[in-house]
Parts: C-alpha cells; sequence; structure tokens
C-alpha cells in the first residue's frame, strides 16, 4: 500500500476514534481542509493556506498519526496568531496527547518521554510560569531544532484603528 492510500485510511479511520477524532474529522471536511504528505523538519504543520502537512514517516504508526492531525486541526482552529504561541502550542500538544492515550493507553512508549507529557498535561493555558515551563518542556521532549523558543507565549493582538467620524 502506498503513503496516499495510507494517508486516506488514515482519515477514514478519524471517524472511529472516539468525539475528538469525529470533531477533527468534522472540522477537515467542513473547511474542506487538505491533508497531505511532505518531508518536514516536523511529524507534521499547518500551513498558511490553511492546510495540513504530515510528514511520510508518520503514516506507518497510526495512532500518532492521527493525533498529529487532531493537533494541527486545533492550531487551524485557533487561527494564526493563537497557532503561534506557546498558549497555542501547550494547547495543541494536550489535545494530541490526550487524543493518543485515549487511543494507546499512554502518552509515549518512552519512560521519558512520557514524563514530560505528564507534566505537561498538568500545566495552565492562562498561567505565564506555565507557559514558560512549557516552552521549557515542549524543547525538552522535540529537541532544539523546534523553534518554540522564537514564539511569543501569549497569541499576539493585532488591532486596527477604528475610523473615526468628524462631524
Amino acid at each position: 500500500m502506498d503513503d496516499d492510500s495510507k494517508l486516506t485510511g488514515l482519515l477514514d479511520r478519524l471517524e472511529g476514534t472516539g468525539p475528538e477524532g469525529r470533531a477533527a474529522r468534522d472540522f477537515l471536511r467542513a473547511r474542506r481542509v487538505k491533508v497531505g504528505l511532505r518531508p518536514q523538519p516536523t511529524g507534521a504543520r499547518w500551513t498558511l493556506f490553511g492546510h495540513i502537512e504530515l510528514h511520510p514517516n508518520q503514516v506507518d504508526n497510526e495512532a500518532y498519526a492521527l493525533s498529529l492531525i487532531v493537533h494541527e486541526v486545533r492550531h487551524l482552529k485557533q487561527g494564526f496568531f493563537g497557532a503561534l504561541s506557546v498558549r497555542g502550542e501547550l494547547e495543541a500538544w494536550q489535545e494530541q496527547f490526550a487524543f493518543l492515550k485515549s487511543q494507546t493507553g499512554q502518552y509515549a512508549a518512552s519512560p521519558r518521554l512520557n514524563a514530560i507529557i505528564e507534566q505537561l498535561m498538568t500545566l495552565s493555558l492562562d498561567s505565564r510560569a506555565d507557559l514558560i515551563r512549557a516552552r521549557a518542556l515542549i524543547r525538552e521532549y522535540a529537541g532544539p531544532n523546534y523553534r518554540i523558543n522564537w514564539l511569543p507565549l501569549y497569541p499576539l493582538v493585532v488591532c486596527c484603528p477604528t475610523r473615526r467620524e468628524t462631524g
């Protein structure tokens, strides 16, 4: 079976993985999000065009690949500025690993990585101290090339001045 067929099977499988999987699949369908395969430095990513790209070497580990899709769907729901923040990353990581544990019974096979995720799962999205801790834990899990240290803790707020009516 080729990678594209495996990807199609994965997406079909989302439907039967519980509420999180069904919600992700419904979002993909409603928004007509294209999910494709592309080699990259991470397991998956969202694009500025609202698509999701999964690394081809992820499709063989079904539960983890599905968790990556759930993660990237969360980012698409957050929007550009929400996704590009430590808060957005923590929220997506927590959703991804809650989903993964619901499918496999554990966060990770490695005891060290499992311990990191257990800590991440206890952190608050609204605590500055927890977001700083999340940044360090995510880098510990993903490695120094994961550039979460470039992201602000909270989403940047973009505001445009309103035009004042003069009379």
